[in-house]
């Protein structure tokens, strides 16, 4: 617990696996149980760069945006830590490393420096940073209520899950594989189970 005591649970997984629902439940369930805790959003929905490119057209998914989209998913995590016990986070910055690596050109020698530099800090942070990453193999409709924010990705979803989980595996970080086919209150129930056998909410 490197931030400051903090317990930091992370959720994974490809676009539409149900990440930000199960982020809320489960924070709910531990504010149920009187611990001290927290949940982050979603970084790239707060991010002016993905507002540009997403929502308003302007652009496209470059270096800028994806390193911009990298240091808030830090940035977030770190200052959502103070003065909480426990912190469940939506994504890691394994996610923006792995959508990066498809989104953008690995062959532009200057955009391959910066990928390797960010992937060197998922291996040198990350295990430090998160007690324990869940990760959400499930793949919902991802059309299902006109989510914008989604529109520019909708055939990555199967990609991304590949390289998403393989750089949570890459970066060395403790990974629980979620049950696939469970319901939220499910999810919340297993999750609740891997964080008493670990000591985290304690």
């Amino acid at each position: 617990m490197p931030i400051r005591d903090c317990a930091v649970l992370a959720v994974e997984g490809t676009q539409a696996a149900g990440k930000t629902t199960f982020v809320h439940a489960l924070t709910a369930h531990y504010r149920e149980q009187g611990v001290n805790v927290a949940c982050t959003g979603e970084p790239a929905r707060t991010s002016p760069f993905m507002e540009a490119i997403v929502l308003h057209g302007q652009g496209t998914f470059d270096l800028a945006a994806e390193l911009d989209l990298f240091a808030l998913q830090l940035t977030t995590t770190l200052r959502a830590a103070r003065n909480h016990r426990l912190l469940i986070t939506d994504k890691t910055p394994a996610n923006v490393l792995a959508l990066a690596r498809l989104v953008l050109d690995p062959a532009d020698p200057g955009t391959a420096a910066v990928l390797d530099a960010m992937e060197s800090m998922c291996r040198a942070w990350m295990p430090q940073a998160y007690d324990l990453v869940i990760y959400c193999r499930d793949r919902f409709d991802q059309q299902a209520g006109g989510d914008r924010f989604r529109t520019k990705v909708l055939g990555l979803q199967d990609d991304a899950d590949h390289a998403v989980l393989a750089a949570c595996q890459d970066s060395g970080v403790r990974l629980a594989e979620l049950p696939t086919g469970l319901d939220t209150a499910g999810r919340v129930r297993w999750t609740a189970e891997q964080v008493e056998r670990r000591g985290l909410a304690a």
